[in-house]
């Protein structure tokens, strides 16, 4: 008699997928203390040293070659510093809703840039069509042709750009990092200690807030900095080693529902069918580039 499967994963998987989703919402109230930047450095410092005394814990080796931390260095920019502070940034003109939507199109991204800059990474004809798809929900979500509402052209294109770094953070990160001989987590570890030193320099010389303190911005930025930005990859880890890559990649299909669902009911944000719509064309681009479904049989 056959075991059932093991459902050892399913915890973590689900804390992850509502941590990522409700980060958006946790960036809002960051935001009510913190500038841009500030948000960006804060995550980046209390996710590296939750990360760092993880590792102390556990005894990891962290990574000490120049040439390694240079490469690490490389996607700590692409992968948290920069798309750390153009989130923040974008979410100071658009709802929480609408940057997890558009987080969404990270897929899309990534295979844009496989296309153009790691060509030994060839694309078929359904995820092109993914990439068609995938415009036309980004078109429904921020409603270019019926008014963007509340939500600015500036935020949709600071959103659009994050993604845009996720998407050649993946593929370079899988040229130059993934091969060292280092344990995930130390990776992580040291990736996002240096996204913090990164913005270190700009922190310094902008500051980081620009109003007083308040309950609500202290526990979003903690919340994000030590869950969002650092258990997450712990149990991103976990995900990976107990359920596999290809159910554990499957978190991104739950952050945006978690990041609507959030803002509607907590920060009163409103939203229109025709984003919904998007999402999903957005959600089915995601699963066409990634290889998860076909619409096309290949002959």
């Amino acid at each position: 008699m056959s075991k059932a499967p093991s459902t050892k994963w399913l915890p973590g998987f689900l804390a992850l997928g509502i941590t990522w989703g409700a980060s958006f919402l946790f960036i809002k109230w960051g935001l009510l203390t913190l500038n841009s930047i500030g948000v960006a450095f804060m995550r980046g410092a209390i996710g590296g040293a939750t990360l760092l005394i993880y590792c102390l814990a556990t005894k990891t080796r962290l990574p000490h070659k120049v040439r390694d931390l240079g490469h690490i260095a490389v996607v700590a920019l692409l992968l948290n510093a920069i798309p750390g502070y153009l989130f923040a940034l974008g979410e100071t003109h658009v709802s929480s809703v609408m940057a997890g939507l558009l987080n969404a199109t990270t897929p899309l991204m990534t295979v844009l840039v496989i296309t153009v800059g790691f060509r030994e990474q060839k694309i078929d004809v359904n995820q092109t069509l993914g990439v068609v798809i995938g415009f036309i929900g980004i078109i429904l979500v921020t409603g270019a042709f019926s008014g963007l509402s509340s939500n600015s052209w500036r935020g949709v294109i600071e959103l659009l750009c994050a993604t845009l770094c996720y998407g050649i953070s993946f593929p370079y990160s899988r040229r130059y990092v993934n091969v060292l001989e280092y344990s995930p987590r130390a990776l992580a570890a040291t990736q996002v200690t240096t996204s913090a030193i990164i913005l270190a320099p700009f922190a310094l010389i902008h500051g980081i807030t620009h109003a007083a303190w308040s309950a609500k911005s202290i526990w979003g930025i903690l919340i994000l900095g030590a869950f969002g930005t650092g258990f997450a990859y712990i149990w991103n880890f976990r995900n990976l080693r107990l359920a596999g890559s290809l159910i554990a990649s499957t978190v991104t299909y739950i952050t945006p529902v978690v990041a609507t669902l959030l803002g509607i009911w907590l920060l009163k944000e409103s939203f229109k069918a025709t984003q919904v719509a998007g999402g999903v064309l957005v959600l089915l681009s995601g699963a066409l580039v990634q290889k998860r479904i076909k619409l096309i049989r290949s002959s």
